[in-house]
């Protein structure tokens, strides 16, 4: 019985087709774990059956040894010939960029991973005018990704997933895209999750209809620009900065900025296209991270002497 169990086994190894020499492509998110990993590689026929890989992969102790990323895998390879490709490394790597980020953000962010085709200053070139259109999200892309590939990639992942599913909201709305996704790119900054961003949204909304000055301290930071002190490109406001001669000071306009300060996320998209209505002006938070909100100046003033001070 055992020479036939280790027969059987040693069958189930064995490549699925030794004729198919073509290669696919298989990409393995972060966290997936192996039991996941062997059920796809056998429904992509790279492998005979997921139970007797993943025997083989506990058996020689690698089971936190197979790594994210896509490999180039065909069937004509054995279980321990993928095995063995899964955990020698990948020629992929995983990009992540917050929602928030502005361009230089990201830029930085890349040029950090000394990727041989990556120019940041050719990537800030080639995606002037499109802050608000990068989309943030993780990203798995080859090592040799170009600035222009990046670029291409981060807006078409925008319209992919913001200008042709919102299209007809988009289109039917009272603002321009780039007003909606400057708004977006405010109540992104200003909220602390996505949970309040509808109301965040509403009550800037409420200010720009009555003519009443936004007063969003993220516009201060983002004419301010890098803080070498702080290490940031969003640096602590000053009262000072209220003063700064920008078309982005939203204490001197009394208008949304000309374009996006950053790249806002689905949610503060959504938010904007359909804010809460709320006749609050006002809103803080609290060092919870907690928010606030007031209909009047003395109301407001009265939430900062009790949460803020």
């Amino acid at each position: 019985m055992a020479v036939i169990a280790l027969a059987t086994w040693w069958f189930l190894l064995q490549a699925p087709s030794s004729a198919e020499v073509a290669s696919q492509r298989f990409v393995i998110p972060r966290g997936q774990t192996v039991t996941k990993i062997a059920i796809r590689l056998r429904e992509a026929g790279l492998i005979k059956h997921e139970l007797a890989f993943r025997l083989l992969v506990y058996k020689n102790g690698l089971n936190n040894k197979i790594q994210a990323g896509s490999f180039e895998l065909a069937a004509n390879m054995s279980a321990n010939e993928i095995m063995n490709r899964l955990i020698s490394g990948t020629d992929d790597i995983w990009l992540t960029f917050p929602e928030g980020w502005r361009r230089e953000e990201i830029a930085e962010s890349v040029a950090k991973q000394e990727l041989i085709n990556f120019d940041a200053v050719e990537f800030l070139q080639l995606s002037k005018g499109l802050e608000g259109q990068l989309f943030p999200d993780t990203y798995l892309v080859s090592r040799s990704l170009s600035a222009a590939a990046l670029v291409d990639l981060l807006h078409n992942t925008f319209k992919s997933k913001v200008s042709t599913p919102l299209d007809k909201e988009i289109t039917n709305h009272s603002w321009s895209l780039n007003q909606i996704l400057t708004l977006a790119s405010l109540v992104q900054r200003e909220s602390a999750n996505d949970s309040e961003m509808h109301l965040v949204a509403g009550i800037l909304d409420h200010r720009l209809r009555i003519g009443m000055p936004l007063q969003v301290d993220a516009t201060l930071q983002y004419v301010r620009g890098y803080n070498q002190l702080e290490n940031t490109w969003w640096p602590t406001p000053l009262a000072v900065d209220k003063e700064l001669d920008s078309p982005y000071n939203t204490y001197q306009n009394a208008t949304l900025p000309p374009a996006p300060i950053c790249n806002p996320s689905l949610a503060a998209i959504k938010a904007v296209l359909n804010p809460t209505s709320t006749t609050a002006l006002y809103y803080i938070h609290d060092n919870q991270g907690r928010i606030h909100i007031a209909t009047t100046l003395s109301e407001h003033n009265q939430n900062v002497n009790t949460y803020l001070r």
